[in-house]
Formats: C-alpha cells, sequence, structure tokens
C-alpha cells in the first residue's frame, strides 16, 4: 500500500512557501548539454533601488530549500538572493558522466549567466563551500566576496590514512553520508551535531520518510561526488583565491576538523578571516543560527554597505576656525 501523507514533502511545501514569501520563484534551465538545473531566483528587480547579488549554495544531504530556509528571511532585504539545487540534489541532474566539484561550478555559473547575474557573492556550506571556492577560482571577475561554512576545502588525499577523520575508510564515509536507513541517518546526525537533537529521536518511520525523500534519489551518483572529493587531492595544487573570504567553522566539527579551517586560513593568508563558532558541530547553521547569521551580516552587509549617517556631525566640528 502506498503512503498518503509524507512529513517531509510536507515540510518542503512549507519551506517553498516561504521562499515565494521572501520574493523568489522556481525555475528550471536547460543547459543544453545533458544538464537541466533548478534554482530559486528572485521575482522581480527593482531598477530604481538595485541590491547586489547573493548566490546561496547547499551541501551534501537535503535539497537547497531545507538548508537556507532560516537565512531567507534575513538576506533578500539586502540582496538578489539566488538559491540553486547542486547536480543530482533536488530538480537538478545531468547525463554526464563529470561528478567533481568543479562540473557543479561551471553548472551554477552557467545559471548565474542565464539569469543575467554578471557579479556576485556567495555562502557555500560544507560541500556548497567547495563548489563555492571552485567558482571563486574559475570566475574570479565574477565572484566578489566568499563565505565558506565548514567547508574543507584544504584536505588532501593523505588525509584520509593520516587520522584526519574520525572515519578514515571512505566507503564508510560515503554510506554514513549518503544515508539509506534510519541507522546511518541517525549516525550522520551523530557526527553533524555537537548536542543531542530531536531529529535522532524520530521514530524510524519518519526518518524512512525523509530518507526517501532527500536521499534515495541519484545515491549512487551522490556517492560519486563524494569519492571525487579527495581523488588526488594535495593542498599544493588548491589555487588561492583572491576575493575577501570569511571562513566559519564550528569548534566540536567531526565531519570537517578544525584543523582543516586553520589551515584554509594559513592557505589564504590575511586575505582571509577565520570565525570559529563555539560548541557546535558540522551543521552550526542548525545549533546556533542566530550567531551564523551576525557573522554573514557582518562580513556581507556591514562591511560593505556601512549606515549613511543619520544624524548632522557635531557642532564643534562645523565651527570656523578663527
Amino acid at each position: 500500500m502506498s503512503k498518503c501523507f509524507s512529513f517531509t514533502e510536507s515540510k518542503n511545501w512549507c519551506y517553498r512557501s516561504s521562499f515565494t514569501k521572501s520574493g523568489l520563484r522556481s525555475t528550471i534551465t536547460d543547459l543544453k548539454d545533458g544538464t537541466v538545473m533548478h534554482c530559486w531566483v528572485p521575482k522581480t528587480h527593482n531598477e530604481s533601488e538595485p541590491k547586489p547579488n547573493l548566490l546561496l549554495i547547499h551541501g551534501l544531504g537535503a535539497n537547497a530549500l531545507w538548508q537556507w530556509a532560516d537565512v531567507i528571511r534575513h538576506v533578500t532585504p539586502y540582496f538578489n538572493v539566488y538559491v540553486p539545487d547542486l547536480v543530482f540534489f533536488g530538480d537538478s541532474f545531468t547525463t554526464r558522466p563529470e561528478r567533481s566539484e568543479s562540473f557543479q561550478a561551471e553548472c551554477v555559473m552557467r545559471v548565474m549567466e542565464a539569469n543575467s547575474v554578471r557579479k556576485l557573492s556567495l555562502v557555500g556550506l560544507s560541500y556548497g563551500g567547495f563548489v563555492g571556492y571552485s567558482m571563486a577560482a574559475q570566475f574570479k571577475e565574477a565572484v566578489e566576496r566568499v563565505v565558506l561554512c565548514c567547508a574543507g576545502v584544504c584536505m588532501e588525499e593523505k588525509d584520509l590514512s593520516n587520522g584526519v577523520f574520525r572515519v578514515s575508510d571512505l566507503e564508510e564515509a560515503v554510506r554514513i553520508l549518503v544515508p539509506q536507513t534510519p541507522e546511518k541517518l541517525k549516525e550522520l546526525m551523530g557526527y553533524t551535531l555537537f548536542r543531542p537533537h530531536p531529529f535522532g529521536f524520530l521514530p524510524s518511520c519518519l526518518l524512512t520518510d525523509f530518507i526517501d525523500a532527500m536521499c534515495a534519489e541519484y545515491a549512487e551518483e551522490k556517492r560519486d561526488l563524494i569519492r571525487a572529493i579527495p581523488k588526488d587531492r594535495k593542498l599544493e595544487n588548491l589555487p588561492k583565491i583572491s576575493q575577501p573570504t570569511l571562513i566559519i567553522w564550528g569548534d566540536q566539527d567531526q565531519i570537517f576538523p578544525l584543523e582543516l579551517g586553520h589551515r584554509l586560513k594559513t592557505h589564504l593568508g590575511d586575505n582571509a578571516q577565520l570565525v570559529v563558532i563555539k560548541n557546535v558541530g558540522h551543521a552550526f547553521s542548525v545549533e546556533k543560527p542566530k550567531e551564523f547569521y551576525k557573522h554573514l551580516k557582518s562580513f556581507l552587509v556591514d562591511l560593505q554597505f556601512p549606515p549613511s549617517p543619520t544624524s548632522p556631525p557635531p557642532k564643534d566640528q562645523n565651527k570656523k576656525t578663527s
């Protein structure tokens, strides 16, 4: 008997509604090479008061709606916001064989170009940070500012055997990161969150419902995306991006340990700043969303668009000197 109700799909509908209320609309872009990309884009553009463009790139797991729902309403007042589903997530897919973050970056950039976006800042969560970093390296003129959230782009293939990660076996990591059973999903939550989360105490039927809706489709393709990350990866081959970069990390991250955040800061030098959020794991955007947004606003809004003076200068500055 087929199920007639899905909690996950109902939640998905709620998130779609919140994106729509925030001024976004759902679009499909056919890249004409076997790749189709879904992306949330602004419904309208106010030409009299133009806003800069902000690209939000999700990580592994659920689709973009679930990962950015709590951020959208905070950033749409300041930016034209674009939220794509990466290839093999949501309604995005390809028949091409490429599985690298470089290919993902190219696909996302082509969607931006299709929407006449020439300049943008970006925020990448975890795997989305790998894609965002690749975009910044490939499209230097288009990407202006970069926020990388718990994205282990400085990892090397040898880190797997050198004990850097809690799970050193790549295939076991793949089984956890693309969970197909309630047990694996709970294990993933254990690695992702610092504190116990109600998600882990949900009954198996609801966890299975989530897996069916978010993890089952293109499961092998998603596994290949993960396998492609460490393959032949060396720090010496990682380009240094030139854009101002904010690196945000949880101090208790068990997916990409904080060591990789410090490594990335060293790699980028003075061009980057590292912010460490205390007592959170990999999913700090879930555990401490207010602190996460505070750092986003400081870097993306306050530093770029300082408030204009709302009062006249002090009187002594207006006095004539004799």
